[in-house]
């Protein structure tokens, strides 16, 4: 037990860890590639605030992960390039990505990274990486409220059937 004991930085990462970050941090690089995108795509002020303050956390995640992996001397995995900044004029009408299917795909990447974060956590004999990965949770289910309550107030959330009555039971 010597090797998992005292500092956590110290104890080596086992596979599942590795994978676990390695994905974690492909996905949220490419993800963010594609928030830029969408960012010169959104019209809406409250959208684009919200898009900006993600895109800021999910770089604090890259360059903490990055660190973590290179010095547990693991290869960093590729990250597209940055995307120029457009002028939403300069779109085409047709080719535009609008602000309600955004919202909507930003949600559901949301969601996604809930799950891998809740993931990583309980695989991860780490401490610190355990925590590492429970304050990103903690962003995202922030990150995803504020959104819940953009989507509603601009009235662009299209709930499920509500269930209001309830039909009466047939007696047999």
């Amino acid at each position: 037990m010597g090797i998992l004991s005292g500092n956590p930085q110290n104890e080596p990462m086992h596979y599942g860890e590795v994978f676990g970050v390695w994905m974690y941090l492909s996905t949220t690089k490419g993800l963010l590639a594609g928030y830029q995108t969408a960012l010169n795509h959104t019209g809406d002020h409250d959208l684009k605030s919200f898009l900006e303050d993600m895109m800021r956390s999910m770089k604090q995640e890259v360059e903490q992960l990055d660190e973590l992996l290179k010095v547990n001397g693991i290869g960093l995995p590729p990250a597209p390039p940055d995307r120029p900044i457009a002028n939403l004029e300069s779109i085409p009408a047709g080719a535009r990505m609008n602000d309600p299917e955004i919202a909507a795909g930003v949600t559901r990447d949301i969601a996604a990274g809930l799950v891998a974060c809740s993931q990583i956590m309980a695989q991860s004999i780490r401490e610190d990486i355990g925590m590492l990965f429970g304050q990103y949770h903690v962003a995202k289910a922030q990150f995803g409220l504020r959104l819940l309550r953009i989507s509603k107030e601009k009235g662009w959330l299209v709930p499920p059937p509500l269930h209001i009555q309830t039909p009466e039971l047939v007696h047999a």
